[in-house]
């Protein structure tokens, strides 16, 4: 089992040459989901060498350009790829109205069965589920209705204990499967050789939090307890503290103080305003909170 998040575009605002808004690309459990989908996001996968025509469900936090403008160009390419599989966007209310639009009006016709799944809910709800993964959200506190989304693996296959199954000659491969899914071994003789003695524990499951864009939300705590990787807006330094909440947006200590509350493993930041020259001064302010802090950037590939 294992997570992989490349981080796409994680700036704020308007794109720039060296700067992309904000999208990523998670695979967990061979599952391959794209968060966000702002302006140049096709660039980006094609530049960073992601398999995008792999992407089954899509998953937009809010309905601002830079979370959102790069989706119908997104969804036109797979068209002309003679994309087959069906595509799922999750989404606020409304995004359905926008993509469908789009295409009406360019007399689009698609090659695949296009899903929307519209949310609503401001509590946290399971919005997917497959024997992979979980998916729920994360509701936070924008200027318009937003969600994070949190990422669960679910609890995989016990592991053979080779050594102790190889001693036994009745156990075939064929047994395998039985073994990894819990159960006992019934021999011959109608013995019972207990699946504990012949497997061992699977890895514990990895969860992966997006929580972009939000003002400082203390609620969001118990949804995200001890996850093994947060990423957190930090559009501004806390020198610029009242236009971030001006603006409805986090602090680089706001995003270090909610991940030391929900004890997360990780902290990654972005969603970076472009009225910075020194994206450093974020990683010092919350590290000064939270140490196991890192910068998001362009081509960023964290695998847990």
């Amino acid at each position: 089992m294992s997570i992989s998040l490349t981080i796409l575009g994680c700036h704020s605002a308007t794109p720039r040459t060296f700067a992309s808004p904000t999208s990523q690309f998670l695979s967990i459990n061979n599952e391959h989901f794209l968060i966000d989908c702002g302006e140049g996001t096709q660039v980006q996968l094609r530049k960073h060498k992601v398999k995008f025509t792999k992407i089954s469900r899509i998953f937009i936090s809010h309905l601002h350009g830079d979370h959102l403008y790069g989706l119908i160009g997104l969804v036109s390419t797979f068209s002309l790829y003679q994309r087959q599989a069906e595509l799922h966007i999750y989404g606020p209310k409304g995004i359905e109205q926008i993509i469908t639009l789009q295409l009406q009006l360019g007399k689009s016709v698609l090659s695949y069965h296009l899903i929307f799944h519209e949310l609503t809910s401001k509590k946290s709800v399971l919005i997917f589920e497959n024997d992979k993964v979980s998916v729920f959200t994360i509701p936070l506190k924008h200027r318009v209705y937003t969600n994070g989304y949190l990422f669960k693996e679910k609890i995989g296959e016990r592991k053979l204990i080779m050594e102790q199954v190889g001693r036994i000659a009745e156990i075939d491969i064929c047994d395998y499967q039985n073994l990894k899914d819990g159960k006992d071994f019934l021999m011959e003789d109608g013995s019972l050789i207990k699946n504990e003695s012949l497997t061992s524990n699977p890895l514990p499951p990895k969860s992966y939090a997006f929580c972009s864009d939000t003002c400082f939300n203390p609620k969001i705590v118990p949804t995200i307890l001890k996850v093994d990787l947060l990423y957190h807006e930090a559009t501004f330094l806390q020198e610029d503290a009242k236009l971030a909440v001006k603006t409805k947006h986090s602090t680089a200590q706001d995003a270090a103080n909610i991940a030391k509350q929900a004890e997360v493993v990780q902290l990654i930041l972005g969603h970076f305003s472009s009225r910075y020259n020194d994206e450093n001064l974020f990683l010092t302010e919350a590290q000064t909170q939270f140490k196991n802090t890192v910068l998001a950037k362009e081509g960023l590939v964290i695998t847990i």
